[in-house]
């Protein structure tokens, strides 16, 4: 009952530190895309040495630090939705920094974005079901993680070696899908990390499987952030930022839901009404980033359209 209850008073503390995390993250995209542009006008070929470049880097590094934080103090499905407020942060931001139009559609869509972010957080579970090493050892040797696992790395392996080569620089959804199935190492090694790092830096003497683990968690979160930063950055190279990371919030809840309702199991507190919840609410956010991605090809202005007049 005490684990119980500190537990649930640590739940607070870790949707705040996602939300200020979110608006950090909201700006990395923006940030990143501005030093890329302003590489390109001076003519240098790399960007790594913009100044604006490496501020967007140094936010992305803050962020997924305050993300590693809150992970650990409340379960992912109650955290990941909050990302909905960096879409919002970094559509805002881009339309400023970037000039990029953001018209009454692309409004709507971020008041939705946030309104099925907060359906998400009602319905989500507000306890993890795993919080010891021990309990972590034993959902790592479940049968169904290794299916899941091997299949996502199969996919990834797909998308990376073959179609990125191919079609990423034309169609968003290639490097949209590789930083999203990443999120399913991510988010788990990090909750892991932040389960075993007590005992593994402890005073005593604990077994060499915990020191494994440790370096094994911490190996699969370096190579998976590694490879999103990759990827993110070949995709900012191409597309506009407020669409790629709509898109990419909506896939990258996605897949951290579904990983963390195979790994963790968090899932299997909720009533049907709460399931029920959740899915709408996923469904307003991802209604929300179509009305976001949308004005980028459709205008949508209440001016009315002047039609040219015919020859007679």
């Amino acid at each position: 009952m005490t684990s119980e209850l500190a537990e649930t008073s640590s739940v607070p503390v870790g949707v705040g530190i996602a939300v200020v995390s979110s608006f950090i993250n909201g700006s990395t995209f923006v940030l990143q895309k501005k030093g890329i542009l302003r590489a390109r006008k001076r003519g240098i070929r790399s960007y790594l040495t913009d100044c604006v470049w490496w501020s967007g880097t140094v936010s992305m590094i803050v962020g997924q630090i305050g993300n590693f934080l809150a992970y650990n103090a409340a379960p992912a499905a109650l955290v990941t939705p909050l990302g909905a407020l960096g879409v919002l942060f970094g559509a805002l931001l881009a339309s400023w920094v970037l000039q990029e139009r953001l018209t009454t559609l692309g409004k709507l869509g971020c008041v939705l974005c946030c309104v099925g972010s907060v359906v998400l957080i009602i319905h989500a579970p507000k306890l993890d079901n795993v919080s010891s090493r021990a309990e972590l050892e034993t959902r790592l040797r479940d049968p169904l993680l290794f299916a899941y696992i091997f299949m996502v790395l199969l996919i990834l392996a797909v998308l990376i070696t073959w179609v990125a080569p191919l079609h990423g620089s034309s169609n968003i959804m290639v490097y949209v899908s590789i930083c999203s199935l990443l999120g399913t190492f991510t988010v788990p090694s990090s909750k892991g990390l932040g389960l075993v790092a007590p005992e593994a830096f402890a005073g005593g003497s604990p077994n060499s499987g915990t020191h494994a683990l440790f370096l094994g968690l911490l190996g699969t979160l370096a190579v998976s952030v590694l490879l999103q930063f990759t990827f993110i950055n070949k995709a900012l190279e191409s597309f506009s930022p407020s669409m790629f990371e709509a898109i990419y919030y909506v896939a990258f809840t996605t897949s951290v839901i579904l990983a963390s309702a195979v790994i963790f199991k968090e899932w299997t507190a909720l009533g049907a009404v709460d399931c029920l919840g959740m899915l709408c609410g996923l469904a307003v956010v991802s209604v929300g980033v179509f009305l976001l991605r949308m004005p980028q090809e459709t205008p949508f202005d209440w001016k009315p359209t002047k039609v040219p007049a015919k020859d007679d």
